[in-house]
């Protein structure tokens, strides 16, 4: 472990400011809105924020105000914050963030589940091709590896929770599948999608009605993910060499499940956004944290992903603005032992409702902790 501190050069600063002011805009169809993308109208406000506004030293300092660190697991450059639980006995606990958002996702809860009796020791990495972490893209299974590595080989922890949705759902449902034996517990906001390799007739009318609704999303919100998964590369040239470009991807798959006017509340607010867009600007990792969904389509179609069920005792939480799965999907990938439909919320539920995504995090794991005893 060696101590990390985000300290950006001023001469990066004033060249991304640059590009931002000598954009070359396309235009858009009239009265078209978000209909083909994200909105011109709106990233152009957004963009005259982030010039004149928006404050990334401040921001700096507010990513520095925990302890952060690198450690090479496996050849691999791992960036994490490490921050301990004030209780007597806090439980480790591993937070796995997703696309297109980063470790960035977890900072408002920090404070909320390190402080009083039921705490957390709390590590909060960047994935392999994002952010602060090397730029090498793996799979999530790959990812599980290095996570169990980084949890019992360099911090020392025998068992441990952990909880992520998106690509972090990958990632922890690959832990339970490989290393059930150091796990007490696992947390989830979604646990996958059908991929048309079900056998449909084995599924609930509930199930097939899910699946249903996600081919349909498939072909009308997904086209970020058949491009990340197939043309990585092609995408990355325009993505890392324009950040109004790249600010125009990340949006339009932002607000997932919400209206456009409520974008910024879904992520926590307008300089939540400009922050979690700063980092994959300023690291350059758009490009290898969209490698990464190349590395896992590679992985499902080869038929090389571990599936085993185990019986560690899984939470999951489904949101309003999210996929809405049935219990019995849950079921077929983890021993689901609470499931919870919410009232409010979507995708970045820790952005949006800190203190509600705090309270069920902890009302689980100790629960799970507490019938255990």
């Amino acid at each position: 472990m060696e101590p990390f501190t985000v300290n950006i050069p001023e001469p990066v600063i004033t060249d991304l400011k640059n590009r931002l002011q000598n954009a070359r805009w396309p235009g858009q169809a009239d009265d078209s809105g978000w209909n083909y993308g994200t909105s011109e109208t709106y990233l152009k406000e957004l963009v005259h924020y982030w010039i004149n506004d928006y404050d990334w030293k401040l921001h700096e300092q507010l990513l520095n105000q925990h302890p952060q660190y690198t450690a090479q697991i496996d050849g691999i450059l791992i960036h994490f914050q490490y921050i301990r639980g004030k209780g007597q006995n806090p439980k480790p606990l591993i937070l796995t963030h997703g696309w297109p958002d980063s470790y960035y996702r977890f900072h408002k809860i920090i404070p909320l589940l390190t402080e009083g009796e039921q705490s957390f020791d709390l590590v909060i990495p960047s994935i392999p091709g994002f952010g602060f972490s090397g730029k090498t893209a793996v799979s999530s299974e790959r990812v599980a590896d290095l996570w169990k590595k980084l949890m019992t080989e360099v911090l020392g922890y025998e068992k441990f929770c952990a909880a992520g949705g998106d690509i972090g759902m990958g990632v922890v449902k690959a832990l339970t599948s490989k290393y059930p034996e150091v796990l007490q517990a696992v947390h989830l906001t979604d646990v996958g999608y059908p991929t048309g390799q079900e056998d449909f007739t084995t599924m609930s009318k509930e199930e097939q009605e899910f699946a249903q609704f996600v081919q349909q999303w498939w072909y009308s919100e997904c086209a970020y993910a058949m491009v990340q998964s197939t043309k990585p590369q092609t995408l990355a040239y325009g993505l890392n060499d324009s950040p109004i470009g790249l600010a125009a991807w990340i949006i339009s798959f932002t607000n997932a499940g919400a209206a456009p006017e409520m974008i910024e509340t879904a992520f926590g607010g307008k300089d939540e956004l400009l922050t979690n867009i700063m980092i994959y600007w300023i690291t350059q990792t758009i490009g290898s944290s969209a490698r990464m969904y190349k590395e896992d389509a590679a992985a499902l179609w080869s038929g090389t992903q571990v599936h085993q069920k185990s019986n560690v005792p899984a939470g999951v939480l489904v949101f309003p603005r999210e996929a809405q799965f049935p219990k019995e999907w849950a079921e077929r990938f983890v021993n689901v032992v609470s499931f919870k439909k919410m009232n409010e919320g979507g995708h970045f539920a820790a952005l949006e409702l800190p203190h509600l995504f705090a309270d069920e995090l902890r009302s689980f794991f100790y629960s799970v902790h507490n019938n255990n005893s």
